[in-house]
């Protein structure tokens, strides 16, 4: 099923519903912080739908007001123009937000339509032109493009988020394809590991090898198929062989010529930090533990350290990004309990909510109110993103209301 722009408006309507009732109900009582997380997940969640959906192709667009004259550096080569529809890694951050709504009881019967709209949508990415089949960066029916392994990895984990969500096989049959398309790249230079994209053997990144590992994790968690359990150790450790810098965080790449490539992205080690845990879980081994108890701290103190506005508790090198990296404080505090990263970052995003929010509701890509900021178009992962971290937030909170 499709959302038509009736069941849209309706949908945003409960959402403006949800929001009264996050309200106060009484002097001087206050909402329970889960309820006010949630009502602003489905505030941003539904502003986003509203902003940038693209009817005409049941899409989304790359930035909100659209003029599609916006330069975008995050391709190969650099300087791609903005199209008629957004490429597929900000698509798939909505993706992930639908995926951690379904888990909330209240948000379930809605988000299932949504989630059906998306997997409709992620599918006009699928290229089945070139073996083995894999999702490329822009829609096929506008042009072949490029196929990126970490894209695939995004895709991969938001089918099997769908799959653990709601038992529909199809998702984690369209998982598997994706983790094939990723093992198509793994290659004998610097020991294994994946490069960036399809045809380029120059690096050996971060972001296609977390992202690999995860989704071969979580296609364990859901099938409990040692296969991808062994794949998922098997690009843990080379990762945490090849890219842990002496900084004790995750460098961005290292290139085929064994050069390592000394930039540092959140989401880098955000996505070891959640795989760290998932090996906890999965196997009891207590050395995952310790090396995701000390890559949390590692990553906090490094992203503390770098330049960044009194406002924010750390580097906001891009929201998308220190989302990824909430992920990983996410599944650590749900394993050992400790929340004085996830409180850092609510209160860096909260600052944003409170404070940096422009005349269409939607949050500037620094989380501060900059003046420029504040009148440039935004980006669908920008926002996509803040409506999967306060979801977050509600379940987390929910959890610790139920403990008092």
């Amino acid at each position: 099923m499709t959302l038509t722009s009736s069941i849209i408006k309706q949908l945003v309507c409960v959402a403006l519903v949800s929001w009264v009732f996050a309200l106060p109900t009484a002097v001087g009582q206050s909402p329970k912080a889960s309820a006010v997380y949630l009502s602003r997940a489905r505030e941003t969640y539904s502003n986003v739908w509203q902003r940038y959906r693209v009817p005409a192709y049941k899409l989304f667009s790359e930035n909100y007001p659209s003029s599609r004259n916006d330069t975008l550096t995050y391709m190969q080569g650099g300087g791609v123009k903005e199209k008629a529809v957004s490429f597929l890694w900000p698509f798939s951050g909505l993706f992930s937000a639908t995926n951690v709504l379904l888990k909330v009881p209240s948000e379930q019967r809605v988000q299932r339509l949504y989630l059906d709209s998306l997997v409709t949508g992620i599918e006009a990415y699928r290229d089945s032109s070139r073996s083995p089949v894999g999702y490329q960066a822009f829609p096929v029916q506008f042009e072949k493009s490029d196929r990126y392994y970490d894209d695939n990895g995004l895709v991969g984990i938001d089918y099997m988020e769908a799959y653990l969500n709601t038992k529909n096989p199809l998702y984690l049959k369209r998982a598997k394809e994706v983790f094939t398309f990723i093992l198509s790249g793994w290659g004998d230079e610097l020991g294994g590991g994946v490069t960036w994209l399809e045809g380029h053997r120059d690096q050996k990144p971060a972001c296609s090898n977390g992202m690999a590992t995860l989704t071969a994790l979580k296609i364990y968690q859901g099938t409990k198929d040692p296969y991808y359990l062994q794949w998922g150790k098997k690009f843990y450790d080379w990762m945490h062989t090849n890219l842990l810098d002496s900084t004790g965080v995750y460098a961005n790449d290292r290139k085929t010529t064994g050069a390592l490539n000394r930039v540092f992205y959140t989401y880098n080690s955000g996505s070891m930090l959640e795989a760290a845990v998932l090996l906890y879980e999965f196997t009891g081994d207590k050395q995952y533990l310790i090396q995701a108890e000390e890559l949390a701290k590692r990553a906090f103190v490094h992203f503390n350290k770098q330049p960044h506005p009194a406002s924010m508790a750390i580097q906001i090198d891009l929201p998308w990004f220190v989302t990824v990296l909430f992920r990983g404080y996410d599944a650590l505090y749900r394993v050992n309990g400790d929340y004085q990263y996830v409180a850092k970052i609510k209160e860096s995003l909260d600052y944003a909510w409170q404070n940096s929010r422009d005349q269409y509701g939607l949050v500037t890509h620094s989380w501060t109110p900059k003046p420029a900021e504040l009148t440039k178009p935004k980006w669908l992962l920008d926002e996509a993103c803040i409506a999967e971290l306060y979801a977050r937030l509600s379940l987390l909170e929910r959890e610790r209301e139920t403990r008092k």
